[in-house]
């Protein structure tokens, strides 16, 4: 029974970057040797371990083979004699497909420290072709490692496309697809997972929402860009240099879907978008069974990012009734999440990324102002509920009202 080091622990290694988590390999050995040292079987469709200390993972060196359509139709083989070229065979990436030995020496027989020396991400075999969810995991590996060079090789973008023509992509099961997404959503480029996707023709039947934003102008004057959807990728962009919350970066990258259904001829214009954003994250949500964080805070960007962006216009009274329409007094964290947000889709436009926000700033005032008044022990001794709340309504448009002169905006 022989053991190497395998996948991720062994590519972050040669890239000089923090190893998090080790995977192991078992060549030549069985299930019950490794129940006899004490090893715990964890594995639900092929035979998987828990070392006794350390608790790390360990597989039993398997062959896939395809039976159906989907990232679900294989049959797993495994056994002593199948072996570790076999084993890294299957992987996705050269990159994620070499093992290390325990005394230090590397096996590579698909040329993954090559293609890391080159900075590309290239599949491993034609059978990259049978699982789906390698699309979704190519893109996400871009996300995690373009701000490193590295690039897509054209053959596997051009297998990708295959996988996409067959419809592989529809197998993918609505978790999956989420559980993805998030990943990439973390990752320091995210915005290169959905590049990706839709360099491959796999964003349509993905994420139909977004891709319909691509082609779909916008007025000059206030987006130099011009195209909706590269307007969105690079509010993503900014989304992720101001936030390392997944949540406000994905609130940004849908906050204009409503634009994709905006009637031709009304364009440039996109009037009633935010509402019809709406809706569409809600079906999204649906269809993906979104986390309802990411949802609400989707929900309350794409529908008031319009009016942040004007928010030294506001009177101090349709400002408190957009803090409050925003849930904002309860939920501070999330309001100020949603401002992030909103600052990102002002700096996602050409020539402006650079441009100060300072309706952020602003506003995240004009809500602690209002949110330190109280009613006082007179109002609640001599009113009743209807007049203490319209007491503090006065009172906290007041406190808006003194900020905004303080300020000099008003």
């Amino acid at each position: 029974m022989q053991v190497y080091l395998v996948g991720g622990a062994v590519r972050d290694a040669l890239l000089g970057l923090p190893v998090k988590e080790r995977d192991w390999v078992v060549v030549g050995g069985t299930r019950e040797e490794l129940l006899r040292l004490n090893y715990r079987e964890v594995g639900r469709d092929f035979p998987v371990f828990l070392h006794p200390d350390t608790h790390e993972e360990y597989a039993l060196a398997r062959l896939e083979r395809k039976v159906g359509p989907g990232y679900r139709g294989f049959t797993v083989e495994f056994g002593p004699e199948v072996t570790l070229e076999e084993d890294l065979a299957r992987r996705d990436l050269t990159v994620n497909a070499i093992a290390q030995s325990a005394d230090g020496t590397l096996l590579d027989p698909y040329g993954g420290k090559r293609d890391l020396d080159a900075r590309v991400l290239r599949h491993v075999s034609p059978a990259f072709i049978e699982d789906p969810v390698r699309v979704l995991r190519v893109a996400r590996f871009a996300a995690r490692f373009v701000p490193l060079g590295f690039q897509v090789a054209p053959e596997t973008l051009e297998l990708m496309r295959a996988m996409v023509e067959r419809r592989e992509v529809d197998a993918l099961v609505p978790e999956r697809v989420w559980q993805e997404t998030e990943k990439a959503l973390r990752e320091p480029k995210a915005g290169e997972f959905f590049r990706v996707l839709r360099a491959c023709g796999a964003l349509q039947p993905i994420y139909p929402e977004i891709d319909a934003l691509f082609g779909v102008p916008q007025p000059a004057q206030w987006h130099p860009e011009i195209d909706t959807g590269l307007h969105t990728l690079m509010v993503l962009d900014q989304a992720a240099l101001l936030s390392p919350e997944p949540s406000v970066r994905f609130a940004a990258l849908v906050h204009d879907l409503g634009k994709g259904t905006t009637p031709r001829e009304e364009w440039p214009s996109h009037r009633g978008h935010e509402e019809r954003g709406v809706a569409l994250i809600e079906a999204l949500s649906l269809r993906l069974r979104l986390p309802g964080d990411y949802r609400d805070l989707s929900i309350i960007v794409a529908r008031y990012h319009g009016i942040v962006h004007r928010a030294f216009e506001l009177k101090p009274t349709t400002i408190l009734e957009f803090l409050e329409r925003a849930d904002a007094f309860r939920r501070p964290e999330r309001f100020a999440q949603a401002l992030l947000a909103c600052e990102a889709d002002s700096r996602g436009r050409t020539g402006l990324e650079n441009v100060p926000y300072p309706q952020r700033e602003y506003l995240a005032k004009a809500r602690d102002a209002a949110a330190a008044i109280k009613p006082s022990a007179e109002d609640i001794a001599t009113r009743n509920g209807a007049n203490i709340a319209e007491r503090l309504h006065q009172r906290r448009a007041h406190a808006i009202a003194e900020l905004r002169e303080q300020s000099g905006t008003g």
